[in-house]
């Protein structure tokens, strides 16, 4: 198999020993040869897990005309023109399976996705699950069904497994020509984020000097160990040679939520689990849910799920997501011993709707979408619409009235009425709830529109 010679060359500006192209076989290197670094070892132990993302977003453009045309030349008028737009990043494989993590950015609204690895094999992908808070995305490689095709993962490394001054290590495939690699060290563990038009939320990023070009995002950032320790994102322009990475840490957190029953199928079972080294530990345990009910508690490690092994999301997700297991039998080891538990999942639309609203608060309420905001007349829609309040409840101690729109819950907004519902169910007896709530007064021909928030106890 041939193979591109190792390309170096200094940057000029920032001093970063940069590296592109195919890397040298590590059989063809001397056990004791000089050039056989630290870095060297680590790239030709990644590089076979990094990918080239390359997507087609296909968008319509009508002309304005193009109604009226269509009206008297139907059905020989042309069909309204697409508009192909493409864009590159990079990705790397986290499961044999072929399921890889990149950047939200990097796929949103793609309509087409393929990948590309080093050594030029490729595949069409798809994207299976997001967060563009996080500014992660997860595909998956799709195959021929039957395929017995493996892939290379990069192994993880341990969340909090960072040294301030390391080696690190970007790599990526922005081209598809091969891989490219820069070298830096970590300057920081808990960067803020530049401030731009993003919607990220990331309270901590990691910062490197290693160089970070717009085809290497999504691409991982690595130690000596060849272990990725983040996802590397975004370049701060205004600074010479400063890059940033989503920790290792966020990315088992949103994998975390990926892999989950209530994600894939709809189930609750009110667990969260990140990889940590070779096995699973749970890191999260929802009040009232069927997983607190079995026993499970914040640091368990999982060692089998229904008599079946589980060391990576990939199996968490299949034994506890597949078809037709609703009652799992769980294997965690705690303080020493091995204990099992059992439980039971529920639908979540059976358990999260309205009626939790109603009554652990004494509200009624329902999504306020636009139809519903032109049928009542109000000048603004989302949110949640309280239709009734119950005499003598909650809500009523804390002067609620029917008509107020509750638009954020303590500090945050529900995304959907079931996650509204969820976040009330998991209340503790009298834990005080804080909703943020607007409302609209008539005087005339005038629209005046007020806003306050209302401590309101939950029962």
């Amino acid at each position: 198999m041939g193979f591109l010679n190792t390309l170096h060359f200094r940057n000029a500006v920032t001093g970063l020993a940069l590296v592109t192209g195919l890397l040298v076989p590590p059989s063809l290197i001397g056990a004791d040869d000089v050039r056989q670094t630290p870095v060297v070892k680590a790239v030709a132990k990644a590089l076979p897990s990094v990918v080239n993302i390359r997507t087609e977003t296909v968008q319509e453009v009508r002309d304005p005309f193009a109604e009226l045309f269509s009206d008297f030349w139907n059905p020989y008028y042309r069909q309204p023109r697409q508009d192909v737009r493409r864009s590159l990043g990079s990705g790397v494989v986290i499961h044999e399976d072929g399921y890889i993590i990149t950047n939200d950015h990097v796929v949103r609204r793609a309509t087409k996705i393929r990948v590309k690895f080093a050594n030029g094999r490729e595949y069409e992908a798809d994207r299976v699950a997001y967060d563009q808070r996080s500014d992660l995305a997860l595909l998956r490689i799709l195959l021929p069904k039957g395929s017995k095709t493996r892939f290379t993962p990069l192994p993880f490394a341990r969340d909090g497994d960072l040294l301030l001054g390391e080696t690190v290590i970007a790599l990526g495939n922005p081209f598809g020509l091969g891989g490219s690699v820069s070298r830096g060290i970590l300057s920081s563990r808990d960067r803020q984020v530049p401030q731009a038009d993003e919607i990220l939320d990331m309270a901590n990023w990691l910062q490197t000097d290693a160089a970070i070009n717009p085809g290497n995002s999504g691409g991982p950032l690595i130690n000596l160990n060849g272990e990725l320790i983040g996802i590397n994102v975004a370049i701060y322009r205004e600074g010479q040679g400063i890059g940033f990475a989503i920790p290792i840490a966020r990315v088992n957190e949103t994998l975390g939520k990926f892999f989950t029953p209530e994600h894939l199928r709809g189930l609750w079972l009110g667990a969260r689990v990140r990889l940590d080294g070779n096995r699973l530990r749970v890191t999260q345990v929802e009040a009232n849910s069927p997983a607190a009910k079995a026993g499970l508690r914040t640091g368990d490690t999982v060692l089998e799920v229904n008599e079946k092994p589980v060391a990576d999301f990939v199996e968490w997700a299949r034994e506890t997501a597949g078809r037709g297991k609703e009652k799992l039998s769980l294997k965690i080891f705690r303080g020493g011993r091995v204990v099992t538990t059992n439980l039971t999942l529920l639908q979540e639309e059976q358990v999260f709707n309205s009626k939790v609203i109603e009554e652990r608060l004494g509200l009624t309420v329902r999504t306020l979408t636009k139809d519903l905001a032109e049928q009542l007349g109000l000048s603004f829609y989302g949110g949640y619409l309280i239709t009734k309040v119950a005499t003598r409840g909650p809500g009523a101690e804390a002067g609620l009235e029917a008509g107020a729109v509750i638009q954020r819950v303590d500090d945050s907004q529900p995304q959907s009425l079931m996650a509204f519902a969820r976040d009330i169910h998991g209340r503790e007896t009298n834990d005080p709830v804080r909703l943020s709530v607007v409302w609209e007064i008539r005087r005339g021909a005038f629209t005046q529109r007020r806003s306050g928030v209302a401590t309101v106890k939950a029962r």
